[in-house]
């Protein structure tokens, strides 16, 4: 039999390049040897780059402080909490923040990534000096802590040797190897073979987490995060290793940043350092669900759902805000939330106005209004019309913007050119004849949610009811030109009453989700993707937040990174 051990932290490596590994004395009758792994001295760094919400921030550390402001220098800002009762506990916190609280706190100005988040990570080998050093506390443990801990357990472990010295491919790789690609939302696949395994096990995969001020642009955050790859790559360059590639892996808004990233790198001669990219239920094409959140509050569960999911949506309600009051002074002049939009490229129209009519014992629905109906950020721009997304006396309850030229209306349409320029010119490609096709680098796969019974936002309706024995015609000119009377503020924020041009009162109601996905991102934004990355898979299962905690999407996961190593050169 071979001699039993114990797995320790792996190794840190010292500017020498040379390798420290740390154990404890044990008594002389313990006879297990301490085990530790030692990696190739080529390096392929796994850099995880988190979805909107998912990376910690606080006041920037420089902060010259306002009379008005919240926070202090460095104090957390964003930091959510990692347990069932902490949720609870910040729930009530944040559901008593008053809108002009919530503006000083979440400004997109004051804000930088926190790195002092907790290293709730167990088991996953490092010291908390060196997940630090990663950036591991700079994300959202409880959503991401799965993937991490996967990815660094397994990565870089490949083979094993069996008694008689035979070797064999780890039990963690061969299920990866043997699953039924249906499990990953397509009916076959290229496996991974053994002959794959052998060039992959030739590098060593030490895995980052990257957070970024997701309030901010996504184009900034490209740029903090193409500085971090040339800072990891020197990191590891300097301690006599070779590092020539990363591979990025994202969640959400993440793979926006990536794209951009990736797009920036070629612009400045550096593509071949991103070897490739998992984007992980992206908003390719952006998401309605951001126009209700801000046009009506956070939504607080679902009627298809069971009490205990509907319970804990209703706390993510609280803390993000419930009613239009307590989202729009964040969302409306945050250019990362706009670029959650729904883009050019979303097709429409995706906000519909319907009006509901009884006759004899049918309900004749009619289509009044469909929008778009031209350019989208025109419909964003649009601060006065009763559907309007944002309005403006809601944008600055703290008066931060007041005193500014143009004041909270100037604002918010520099953040709406933002999105605007960033879709269009950072993601996207201007070809022949001005069309402009969606940029996504060349080693891109991407998975997304298509669950019949997790739905999405895919389209916005506002639906109202006609009296059956009102007189009055209604058409299009004259529904979308209605004088909103009230909406329903707090505890029903997703109704707006309507008057129009002859008098007819509507009370409209805003319709739940009505598109397969994940609850967030709709079947087609994130098949938006599809045709333009190396791979699609289209699985169900699991909700937006938690699709890295799916065991089938971390399996997918490492599948697709063996598949991106094989184009390393």
């Amino acid at each position: 039999m071979s001699e039993p051990t114990r797995p320790i932290h792996q190794p840190t490596v010292e500017r020498d390049g040379s390798l420290v590994a740390h154990t404890v004395a044990t008594p002389v009758a313990f006879k297990v040897r301490a085990r530790v792994t030692i990696g190739s001295r080529k390096v392929i760094p796994v850099i995880f780059v988190p979805g909107s919400m998912g990376s910690n921030l606080r006041a920037r550390a420089n902060l010259n402080k306002r009379d008005d402001d919240a926070l202090r220098a460095g104090e957390p800002a964003w930091r959510p909490p990692n347990h069932l009762a902490g949720k609870y506990r910040e729930a009530d916190v944040w559901e008593t923040r008053a809108p002009a609280l919530r503006q000083r706190i979440l400004d997109p100005a004051i804000l930088e990534v926190d790195p002092d988040g907790e290293l709730d990570f167990p088991l996953c080998g490092l010291e908390p000096d060196v997940m630090r050093e990663r950036g591991w506390g700079e994300i959202h443990a409880d959503s991401y802590g799965a993937l991490l801990v996967d990815l660094q357990r397994n990565l870089d472990k490949t083979f094993q040797l069996s008694p008689q010295g035979a070797r064999l491919v780890r039990l963690h790789w061969k299920r990866v190897m043997q699953c039924d690609p249906e499990r990953w939302g397509v009916r076959q696949i290229e496996h991974v073979t053994e002959a794959e395994l052998e060039k992959y096990a030739g590098y060593q995969y030490p895995v980052y987490a990257f957070g970024y001020n997701w309030l901010a642009s996504c184009d900034v955050a490209a740029k903090s995060l193409r500085a971090r790859i040339d800072g990891i790559r020197a990191f590891w360059t300097d301690r006599k290793h070779a590092c020539r590639h990363v591979i990025l892996v994202t969640h959400s808004m993440g793979g926006l940043v990536a794209r951009a990233c990736a797009r920036l790198s070629e612009g400045a001669g550096g593509a071949s350092d991103i070897a490739g990219i998992v984007h992980a239920v992206m908003p390719a094409l952006g998401a309605p669900v951001a126009y209700r959140r801000m046009a009506c509050g956070t939504e607080a569960g679902n009627f298809s759902n069971g009490p205990l999911v509907n319970f804990a949506a209703s706390g993510f309600a609280d803390i993000a805000g419930d009613t239009s009051a307590k989202t729009m002074p964040v969302m409306a002049v945050s250019p990362g939330l706009l670029q959650l939009l729904p883009n050019h490229l979303y097709p429409a129209p995706w906000l519909v106005i319907k009006t509901l009519r009884g006759v004899s014992a049918h309900e004749d629905m009619r289509d009044m209004v469909s929008l778009p109906d031209g350019n989208p950020y025109d419909m964003y721009r649009d601060m006065t019309s009763w559907h309007r997304m944002i309005d403006p006396a809601l944008a600055d309850p703290a008066q931060r913007y007041a005193k500014l030229h143009g004041g909270p209306v100037k604002k918010i349409l520099d953040a709406i050119n933002e999105a605007e320029r960033f879709h269009r010119k950072v993601l996207g490609v201007e070809g022949k004849g001005g069309k402009s096709t969606p940029y996504y680098h060349r080693h891109s796969y991407a998975f997304y949610g298509a669950d019949k019974t997790l739905k999405a936002y895919g389209k916005i309706r506002w639906v109202a009811r006609m009296p059956s024995t009102s007189p009055a015609v209604l058409t299009t000119a004259n529904v979308r030109a209605a004088k909103l009377v009230a909406d329903g503020g707090k505890g029903s924020a997703d109704t707006r009453e309507v008057e129009t041009a002859n008098g007819v009162r509507l009370r409209f109601v805003l319709w739940p989700q009505d598109e397969q996905g994940d609850e967030t991102v709709p079947l087609q934004s994130g098949a938006g993707a599809a045709s333009h990355v190396r791979g699609a898979f289209a699985p169900t299962g699991f909700r937006h937040q938690d699709s890295f905690q799916h065991e089938d999407m971390l399996l997918l996961t490492r599948h697709l990174i063996v598949k991106i190593v094989q184009e390393v050169r």
